[in-house]
């Protein structure tokens, strides 16, 4: 699986392309058509035109005035980057949701679709589809869209924290606590179990560490809900569709048989849960190691061993009990049998009992030998370039 995430980038037309028979009522508010080719088999999306689309409570912003609140889209504004292009901070009225002028109002964020990027349009319709009506506290909240000729923008709260990403493997920023760790996995959990439990399931199937934003108080929120698509129906335990997402993180049964559901998002679940845990990357191949998982197996399966995969930067402050039973959680949710992994709604149960109050992950801890400076909130959305293909 080291290498699969090599193949150059390709537009998906199954892209958030829910089956017919489990019409999600997202589609109410941006209808989204599908047509099938007899000849090849293969679903393809087509859209109602823009002047068509309802705003489903959506603010509808115009090219200019997001372009004037950015700057012009000047880099100085520029706090991210992903497959999607670039996002920019920009002004609103907290009331009106106008925008305002650059440095007054609420902080949002706003990213703008790339024309030379592999995402396009159908990604960025999904986002609006799911985050547009889709409403949790661990779910990064849609404030608005721009649809306007060809021009495809998306209006996001803010996130001054930034990406889990950065604060796990950038070396500039202060490595994050055991309690912020944990309550960081509770809010992911908590968000996937959320998408599993609707009536019309969503798999998010792009989970993974910059995917992940973290607000002032380093709660998790899910972003960028691209690639996320409606669950089976009935008696179906899948869905099948085109493999996309990003090496490392998507399931392998997944990977080989393009066979998605819920239990995908729970072994991704596991790989971010084992990044947490040893501060290292899904795939690092500047440490020869071929993935994380593949790493890790080894010493997560025997508790004697296990402590051994611990973030250093931890400076051992754990609980070796909490960190043994976060590592099980880990193995259960990596099992290679996708029906042996637990629900996560039951992921979710498990860490509940590492919770800590935000007040105490606000104050900064010492450890002994060590000082702690409280870090000014990041800004930064920046992310490792990624071409979410495997």
């Amino acid at each position: 699986m080291g290498n699969c995430c090599r193949r150059p980038p390709a537009r998906c037309a199954h892209v958030a392309s829910p089956d017919s028979q489990n019409s999600h009522p997202l589609k109410e508010m941006f209808p989204v058509h599908e047509t099938s080719s007899p000849q090849s088999g293969k679903t393809s999306l087509t859209t109602t035109k823009t002047n068509e689309l309802a705003s489903g409570g959506l603010k509808s912003y115009i090219f200019n005035d997001l372009r004037s609140v950015t700057g012009n889209f000047k880099t100085s504004n520029l706090i991210g980057e992903g497959g999607f292009g670039q996002v920019f901070k920009g002004w609103i009225d907290e009331n009106t949701l106008a925008t305002s002028r650059q440095g007054v109002g609420m902080v949002v964020a706003i990213k703008k679709l790339d024309p030379e990027s592999f995402q396009g349009h159908k990604e960025w319709l999904a986002e609006v589809n799911y985050l547009g009506h889709l409403n949790h506290e661990n779910l990064v909240k849609l404030v608005g869209y721009c649809s306007e000729s060809k021009n495809r923008l998306l209006v996001y709260e803010y996130m001054p924290r930034g990406s889990l990403e950065n604060h796990l493997f950038r070396k500039s920023v202060q490595p994050i606590s055991w309690a912020k760790r944990m309550n960081i996995a509770i809010g992911i959990a908590r968000g996937l179990s959320f998408l599993h439990s609707l009536q019309n399931q969503v798999i998010y199937r792009d989970l993974k560490s910059s995917n992940i934003l973290l607000d002032a108080d380093f709660n998790a929120k899910l972003s960028d809900f691209g690639f996320a698509r409606d669950g089976p129906i009935g008696d179906k335990t899948h869905v099948s569709t085109r493999v996309l997402g990003t090496g490392g993180y998507a399931a392998p049964e997944y990977i080989a048989t393009g066979h998605l559901s819920t239990k995908s998002d729970v072994y991704s679940f596991g790989v971010v849960l084992l990044e947490l845990l040893s501060g290292r990357r899904a795939l690092n191949e500047r440490v020869g190691e071929s993935n994380l998982v593949d790493w890790s197996r080894p010493f997560i399966s025997d508790k004697k061993r296990v402590l051994r995969i611990m973030d250093t930067r931890l400076c051992g402050q754990y609980l070796k009990k909490e960190a043994q039973t976060a590592a099980d959680l880990a193995v259960n949710c990596l099992n290679l049998d996708a029906r042996n992994r637990p629900s996560m709604t039951e992921v979710f149960t498990t860490l509940e009992q590492f919770r800590t109050p935000n007040d105490s992950l606000r104050t900064p801890s010492r450890e002994p030998g060590r000082s702690w400076n409280k870090s000014p909130p990041s800004s930064s959305y920046k992310t490792t370039p990624n071409t979410n293909t495997i």
